[in-house]
């Protein structure tokens, strides 16, 4: 028996991107259009398929982004998939279980966050040494209006996602006062996903 087949089972093997080069140009191209533009929808086209129950999106990106150099954390549920394997085939990230050491975390969707500050935040010096969180939650289009500002967004910009956490905006301020510290934010829904770095406001609106 081979050594691929005897570390990982046939899930891990399969679904990364077809030719990972062109796929992973493309897919960074778009994450950096979407973090210079906070809160643009952006739609993976790219066939790829990650274990469920991380999304088309977020598998993509973490096929992306993802490398031996960068520590990632999973979700109770992603954990537990086939998902750590997965990523260790195709990119190679080691999976951690502390949060704090992680440069990036993949959170399914419904799972409660009381904080972004158990994650990395960064510090005064190295502001970039700070997590990535790649929530996964129900849409991005239907829910109640939040409304954006900062750089990269021309005025004001909207967005009405489903399923973000009870206490999001809450969790949001406090993170955002932590400048130039803080947590990024990728939401992600099947095969669509946003950016909202960490200097963008964002607040209720009745619009």
């Amino acid at each position: 028996m081979s050594l691929t087949t005897s570390t990982f089972g046939n899930d891990a093997l399969t679904g990364g991107f077809a030719d990972p080069v062109f796929d992973g140009q493309n897919v960074f191209k778009m994450m950096m259009d979407a973090m210079a533009r906070p809160g643009t929808l952006q739609a993976i086209t790219t066939e790829v398929a990650p274990p469920q129950p991380l999304g088309i999106a977020a598998g993509a990106i973490g096929l992306t982004l993802c490398d031996h150099d960068t520590p990632v954390w999973l979700s109770t549920s992603l954990g537990r998939s086939s998902l750590p394997e997965w990523l260790s085939f195709h990119t190679g990230a080691p999976i951690i279980q502390e949060r704090l050491e992680a440069a990036f975390a993949f959170i399914e969707a419904g799972m409660a966050l009381s904080s972004f500050n158990q994650f990395a935040i960064g510090t005064q010096e190295y502001p970039d040494r700070s997590t990535t969180i790649v929530l996964e939650i129900e849409s991005l289009e239907g829910g109640k209006d939040l409304a954006l500002s900062g750089p990269g967004i021309n005025g004001v910009s909207i967005i009405a996602p489903v399923g973000l956490p009870d206490s999001f905006l809450r969790i949001w301020n406090d993170n955002r006062a932590l400048f130039p510290r803080g947590a990024d934010l990728v939401l992600t829904a099947g095969r669509q996903f946003l950016c909202l770095p960490r200097t963008t406001k964002i607040i209720a609106t009745e619009m």
